[in-house]
């Protein structure tokens, strides 16, 4: 190494200069254009498996799996034309190859300094198969999560025709979702460097889970034991516990799946020419039909019908507008959704006569996960408003919520047209 630092006048310089190469908590190697390394730290060579100074003199290429050593060759070659300080393997599978021939992943920082007559570059590497293992591991389960998911709603479908023939397979169904859902938190709670998201969707998942997941196993176990003819009534009564149970864990599911798919960039907006009378009339006939008891959802209409917008996504918006417009809301109560089209775009207006909002909360609704303080013993994710305000920014519009505590709710969106 010492040829390499020689201009340094100064010995404790030198000395600190050696001290932090050497034992700094990463890899270092300093290699030419030519692609030979140079230098190589304590922790670059111990990285990759080689002994003291055993490096230098090698082609970089070494360090790299056979299968992209060429291309590697390329990128190389690039770099030395501009060269800049760049981050290699950022979202991308990178590795590097150890003496042994074993494969790890890694994450690469390039740097560069230039003396009179040549460039130099300076590679810092860490290892990353700790993390990459671990997200790996958490995609499978996600996974195995979505394919228990498909059969619940498979099973839901005509749950009252295979009922009988699928008790045991739903049973072992469920009982696979709660282990995966407890090997998840498991993982996670080792994981923390993944993020706060993945920790906060477990806890609420585990909370929102619990009730509908003890409703359907304690229903099964009951339905089991009435096999008489006279006690049908019965039967029915724990067979839609487990309908409404499983249509709660549907929603659930599809709340979560939606945010993946959204932040992926999975969904995208298919604008066309729709009625918004039609569009708005299946939402609200659906959402009548889970209304509490008295509840009214009165739609009314003004200007053109005729609108460029993506009716599928509308109508999920609406659909999660209503939902929370009728749990919040007490029973014997008016929902009313107004919606205005002219020149200036289109206005749709939800509101209700509920619990409301604090100014406070007012400011956190857009958040993942967020539950406004009054709203803590209602059942639901805290992914809701958030999805709405996704999906709205996709139709190009703007969300506005005015509410007031124990006077209710008024949600605007606004469209340009």
């Amino acid at each position: 190494m010492g040829k390499y630092i020689e201009k340094v006048s100064n010995s404790s310089e030198k000395d600190i200069f050696i001290s932090i190469f050497d034992f700094a908590a990463i890899g270092i190697i300093v290699s030419n254009q030519s692609g030979k390394i140079l230098l190589a730290n304590q922790y670059a060579e111990k990285l990759f498996g080689y002994g003291i100074q055993e490096l230098e003199g090698n082609d970089i290429e070494v360090l790299i799996p056979q299968e992209v050593r060429n291309k590697h060759i390329q990128h190389r070659k690039k770099f030395n034309e501009d060269p800049h300080v760049r981050t290699m393997g950022n979202n991308l599978d990178l590795q590097g190859v150890k003496k042994d021939g074993s494969k790890f992943y890694i994450e690469v920082s390039l740097g560069f300094f230039k003396t009179q007559d040549n460039t130099y570059v300076m590679a810092f590497v860490y290892d990353v198969s700790n993390q990459k293992y671990a997200e790996l591991e958490i995609l499978e389960r996600n996974k195995a999560i979505e394919q228990y998911s498909a059969e619940i709603k498979a099973l839901n479908e005509n749950l009252e025709e295979q009922i009988k023939n699928r008790t045991k397979a739903l049973l072992e169904t469920l009982q696979h979702l709660e282990t995966s859902k407890k090997e998840l938190e498991k993982a996670l709670s080792k994981e923390k460097e993944l993020g706060e998201l993945k920790s906060r969707f477990v806890s609420v998942a585990s909370h929102e889970f619990r009730t509908p997941l003890s409703t359907i196993l304690s229903s099964i176990q009951l339905i089991s034991k009435y096999n008489l003819t006279e006690q049908q009534e019965k039967r029915e009564k724990h067979i839609q516990r487990i309908i409404g149970s499983v249509n709660h864990l549907n929603d659930i599911l599809e709340e979560f799946l939606s945010v993946g798919r959204l932040e992926e960039g999975k969904i995208k907006a298919n604008f066309a020419q729709h009625d918004l009378e039609i569009c708005f009339n299946e939402v609200t006939n659906e959402m009548q039909n889970i209304a509490q008891q008295g509840q009214k959802i009165i739609f009314s209409h003004t200007g053109d019908k005729i609108v460029v917008t993506d009716c599928s996504i509308l109508k999920k918006v609406l659909i999660n507008l209503l939902s929370n417009a009728i749990k919040f809301s007490p029973e014997n109560s008016n929902i009313h959704i107004k919606s205005i089209l002219d020149e200036q775009g289109l206005i749709i207006q939800v509101s209700d006569e509920g619990i409301g909002i604090s100014e406070k909360d007012q400011k956190h609704l857009f958040e993942r996960f967020f539950r406004a303080e009054n709203a803590i013993n209602i059942k639901g994710t805290g992914l809701g408003l958030h999805i709405v305000a996704k999906f709205v920014e996709m139709l190009h519009g703007d969300i506005f919520i005015d509410s007031e505590l124990g006077k209710g709710t008024r949600v605007t969106l606004h469209f340009n047209k």
